[in-house]
C-alpha cells in the first residue's frame, strides 16, 4: 500500500499440548526455521525464532493487513503438520491453544533479541510457567489462572 508506513514488533509465545517436553535438539533447529519461512510468507518480517523442548518464541514485524489471529493460526497448524508428516515425535503431536502476545518498541528490539536468543540458558534458572505468568504480569494482562494452561488429563 502507498504511503503506508508501520513499526510494529510482537513477541508470540505458544506451548506443546500439556507442555510435553517433546521439541528435541536434533529437530529443533529444523523446526525454528520452518516456523520463521511461515511467519516471513504471511508478508511479517521473521527477526528470530528460538525455544526449548515445550514452547517456543517468536519476535516478529507484523504486517499491518496481517491479523495476528490469522499468522497464529497459519503458523501453528502448518509447523505442526511438519512435525507430524516427518513423524519427529513418537506420537500425534499439537501445539496448545491459544498464545501470548506482547508488543514492543523499537528501542526494545535488541533486549527481546537478546532474551529470545538466550532461552536455553534462561530455562536452566526459571520454568515456561513461571516466565508465561511473568510476561502477563509485567503486561498486566488480566488472565485467569485455571485458563493459562492445559493439564494432561
Amino acid at each position: 500500500m502507498a504511503n503506508t508506513y508501520h513499526q510494529v514488533y510482537l513477541q508470540v509465545v505458544f506451548a506443546v499440548k500439556y507442555r510435553e517436553a517433546v521439541i528435541a535438539d536434533e529437530w529443533r533447529s529444523t523446526l525454528l526455521g520452518v516456523i520463521g519461512n511461515l511467519i516471513n510468507e504471511t508478508g511479517c518480517k521473521t527477526i528470530i525464532v528460538n525455544g526449548v523442548e515445550d514452547h517456543v518464541h517468536c519476535f516478529l514485524g507484523l504486517k499491518p493487513t496481517v491479523s495476528i489471529s490469522e499468522l497464529m493460526k497459519t503458523v501453528k497448524a502448518k509447523s505442526s503438520k511438519y512435525i507430524n508428516d516427518h513423524s519427529l515425535t513418537s506420537s500425534r503431536f499439537e501445539w496448545q491453544e491459544g498464545y501470548g502476545v506482547f508488543s514492543y518498541s523499537h528501542s526494545q528490539m535488541g533486549a527481546v533479541y537478546k532474551y529470545i536468543a538466550n532461552q536455553e540458558d534462561h530455562h536452566k534458572r526459571q520454568s515456561f510457567h513461571d516466565e508465561y505468568l511473568d510476561f502477563l504480569n509485567k503486561f498486566e494482562i488480566p488472565f485467569d489462572a485455571r485458563y493459562t494452561f492445559e493439564d494432561l488429563i
